[in-house]
């Protein structure tokens, strides 16, 4: 814990060099100009106050208001205009200093350039600052999307404030000083206050248009480089230890649904389909949207919420429920949707209930429509939820994709396994809990489990999780970099040639550009999001045109939309060497292989 507060300290204080905090300087800067000595350390203890507070409690405040997430950003937008206004126009700040008198009971006080006035600046920024934290506050907040805050999570995100808050002060000390000591711009402290005033307002603006992520993306566009190496210093060995041990891992305990039991995750899953009894199964809170459940909410008597029929636990009691962890890039998900498909057409008459919670790998996998045309592609008709801030993951406290938890007509958990295989042993624990909830059955239907002819592992392209990069240029993230390939790649081995950027999670290139990798499969599966829809990829396989796939034609093909290609497809499996030839704006995250 002392390693993650004094890392979170630091990390706090580099933030205020991030790309995404250059849009939102003007209102720090505002901080030290005109008002009392009181203004900065209002502006300060607002800014603690809330960024603390709203880390912590967001998701909560946001479930029990019913209120989008963003809606507490719009009002610290509507703060920042207001303020502005205040500091322009000259009988706006005469009332609103009356306002902050009678509300202090101090005569004369200036409330509005006083520490009141800062005061309620600092708590709009609070709201506005929270996307620029880094792996630390992630962890902190990913736990607050679960409830499941507790003294380190507070502590840690107070240490991060004020870390955050030292820069702050510099700020706004330095420009009042600065104010002070140049008599013509003392002479003129009142238009340089108006000119700040209307700054603020164009910020608000803004950012309530999203301007300021443009503004980001601009700057990182014209300065790759910039920003890259802020967060690295919560990317060394002791803070990934820290945090492990922070985040649930398996063989740790999780409240169980409505507070009944608790659910207990073991460290192995249990072997033969053996039935065990691992507490009460957690609620379901992933924040949606939900599809494919109108005739299930319907029975049970929910009522639509937002277009959507959301499930609950509750509501299903009775029935024997799977949870499945998947997301739709995941080749091994997808490897497991025949079976669940199957599972799901002979056993829904019974009881059978299959709930799959889409946790996505990728950011392009939170868009809804791509998820939809997904389930629609790949046959998913069961009920299905969004978890893109994995609260249904963490509930679990899960680390696989795929993930199935088997849970009894009495909402218990009572049998899980991870990733492919295990069908036969699934569908007998299928069979035995619907049994147990007096179901009459029929004949089996699973197949056996196909034979897994990948010798290969999952390979990534981004800088965070990539390995088997082998070029004779060392990989630079989110830098433009001429690249050139060392030798032949081996098995899992893979190098790049031409102008290309590997970023966090994908490498793309600048106009086009080759990659080579070495495999041992019979199929070769790659995700890909394009940029632009002019790009094509031409696919040869030890230096020969590829055979034809499901998207693969005479040797080329052209990703239209944000999903995994099939890019070889053989009969036998082997070792090879594959070349693709990527033209036009193509983000390639990652292969697989089956």
């Amino acid at each position: 814990m002392i390693v993650l507060l004094g890392f979170a300290f630091l990390s706090g204080v580099v933030t205020i060099l991030s790309p995404c905090i250059l849009p939102i300087l003007p209102i720090v800067l505002s901080g030290g100009v005109g008002g009392g000595k009181a203004r900065p350390f209002g502006v300060l203890t607002g800014f603690v106050m809330s960024f603390t507070a709203f880390t912590l409690a967001l998701s909560a405040i946001v479930q029990a208001l019913g209120i989008p997430s963003d809606f507490l950003r719009y009002v610290a937008v509507v703060l920042v205009i207001l303020f502005g206004l205040v500091m322009v126009v000259p009988w706006l700040r005469e009332r609103f200093n009356s306002a902050a008198a009678r509300l202090t009971g101090r005569a004369g006080t200036r409330g509005g350039s006083g520490f009141g006035g800062g005061l309620l600046v600092g708590l709009s920024l609070g709201l506005i600052w929270t996307p620029c934290v880094g792996p630390i506050m992630a962890s902190v907040i990913s736990l607050a999307l679960t409830q499941n805050i507790d003294g380190g999570s507070v502590f840690i995100t107070l240490a991060y404030s004020l870390g955050t808050s030292l820069p702050m002060l510099g700020v706004m000390l330095g420009g009042r000083a600065l104010l002070q000591r140049v008599p013509a711009l003392t002479r003129n402290a009142a238009r340089i206050q108006q000119g700040f005033g209307v700054l603020m307002i164009i910020v608000g603006i803004g950012i309530g248009l999203g301007w300021d992520r443009q503004f980001q993306a601009t700057i990182l566009r014209a300065f790759p480089n910039y920003g890259t190496g802020l967060t690295a210093l919560e990317n060394t060995a002791p803070v990934k230890t820290a945090l492990d041990v922070r985040t649930p891992a398996p063989g740790t305990t999780m409240q169980g649904a409505a507070g009944s039991g608790v659910f207990r995750v073991p460290a192995q899953p249990p072997e033969n389909g053996g039935l065990g009894d691992y507490g009460a199964a957690p609620a379901l809170i992933a924040g949606g949207p939900w599809f494919n459940t109108e005739g299930i909410a319907a029975a049970a008597g929910q009522t639509a919420q937002g277009g959507s029929m959301p499930l609950s636990l509750a509501g299903l009691l009775g029935k024997v429920v799977i949870v499945d962890f998947w997301t739709y890039s995941c080749v091994n998900c997808v490897r497991t949707l025949p079976y669940l498909r199957a599972w799901h057409d002979a056993y829904r008459d019974k009881g059978l209930v299959i709930i799959g919670v889409h946790t996505p790998e990728f950011e392009f996998e939170k868009t809804s429509t791509n998820v939809t045309r997904a389930m629609r592609d790949l046959g998913v008709t069961w009920p299905v939820v969004q978890d893109n801030d994995y609260a249904q993951w963490n509930s679990y406290s899960n680390r696989y994709w795929p993930a199935h938890y088997f849970i009894d007509a009495k909402g218990r958990v009572r049998y899980f396994h991870y990733g492919e295989g295990g069908y036969e042993e699934s569908e007998k624990v299928i069979r035995a809990l619907l049994a147990e909830a007096g179901a009459s059955l029929g004949e089996a239907v699973s197949a056996p489990a196909p034979l897994l002819e990948a010798g290969t592992p999952e390979t990534y392209l981004g800088y965070a999780r990539g390995k088997g990069f082998a070029s004779a240029v060392a990989p630079v993230a989110d830098a433009v970099v001429d690249y050139k390939p060392a030798r032949v790649p081996g098995n899992g081995e893979w190098n790049l040639s031409g102008q290309w950027t590997i970023a966090s999670q994908y490498a793309i290139p600048t106009a086009s550009g080759s990659l080579a990798l070495g495999f041992d499969a019979k199929n070769v599966f790659l995700v890909i999001e394009p940029e632009e829809r002019a790009g094509t990829i031409s696919v040869f396989l030890d230096d020969k045109p590829v055979g034809d796939t499901v998207d693969v034609k005479k040797g080329a093909f052209r990703p239209m939309e944000s999903r995994m290609y099939q890019v070889v497809g053989l009969s036998t499996p082997g070792p090879h060497v594959l070349r693709l030839e990527v033209k036009g704006k193509l983000r390639l995250f990652a292969f697989t292989f089956g």
